[in-house]
């Protein structure tokens, strides 16, 4: 029987133990299907493109249940779609024009640490530059933030505003208006993740075309 393990204590984990470990994954996934890396070799048609956050506690594949080569991922600090990125827009233009995916999935989780920090006055480093853009959608939403007492509460809120306003810029790329112009079949999502119990929660703010965007903002 395997003793537990307590997932804060990291300190059993060691550069070695990496190695040991991917040795450990090949065994399993052969034992379970010989044919596993041959497959896998053979190429990938995710399905999904996952736009969610760089904290080490949301993997995109553990908490959905799927196997590698079924979501093609981006992560960031605060799963951001940020206009200027070359590296998200690099990736979203591979999914979606090369991978030809059907969702793209923008994650948050409750509790981030970007948006918390984004939440105060204080000053981090360089990456105050990347933290301003949820700042902005602070700005957007303040007068729904600001009446919110409890600082939980009011930090959980904007993590899911955060997603919101997320999705929103990631139909207003040239990528995915575009793929809509070409009648390419594309969905966006938008979901909060949730540390404590585990679950999804769907933000209900689904999106199938450029309808909803403001008229300024729409290709034609």
């Amino acid at each position: 029987m395997c003793a537990k393990t307590d997932i804060h204590d990291t300190s059993h984990i060691t550069y070695e133990g990496l190695l040991e470990g991917n040795k450990k994954f090949i065994d399993n996934a052969l034992k379970t299907d010989p044919e596993f890396f041959t497959k896998l070799a053979n190429g990938q048609k995710p399905p999904i493109l996952w736009i969610g956050c760089a904290d080490s506690r949301v993997p995109a594949n553990q908490i959905t249940n799927t196997a590698p080569g079924e979501i093609f991922v981006h992560r960031n600090i605060a799963n951001m779609v940020v206009h200027t990125d070359m590296n998200m827009l690099s990736v979203l233009d591979y999914a979606v024009n090369v991978l030809k995916v059907k969702h793209v999935i923008v994650t948050g989780h409750y509790g981030c640490g970007g948006v918390l920090a984004a939440m105060s006055n204080k000053g981090y480093g360089l990456i105050d530059n990347w933290l301003r853009h949820i700042k902005d959608v602070y700005r957007l939403h303040a007068d729904e933030l600001n009446a919110i007492d409890d600082e939980q509460q009011r930090g959980n809120r904007l993590v899911e505003l955060n997603v919101i306003e997320n999705v929103y810029n990631l139909c207003k790329t040239t990528i995915v208006q575009n793929a809509w112009h070409n009648g390419q079949d594309l969905a966006v999502h938008g979901w909060v993740y949730s540390l404590s119990s585990g679950a999804i929660t769907d933000m209900k703010i689904s999106t199938y075309n450029n309808q909803n965007l403001d008229e300024v903002f729409k290709f034609k």
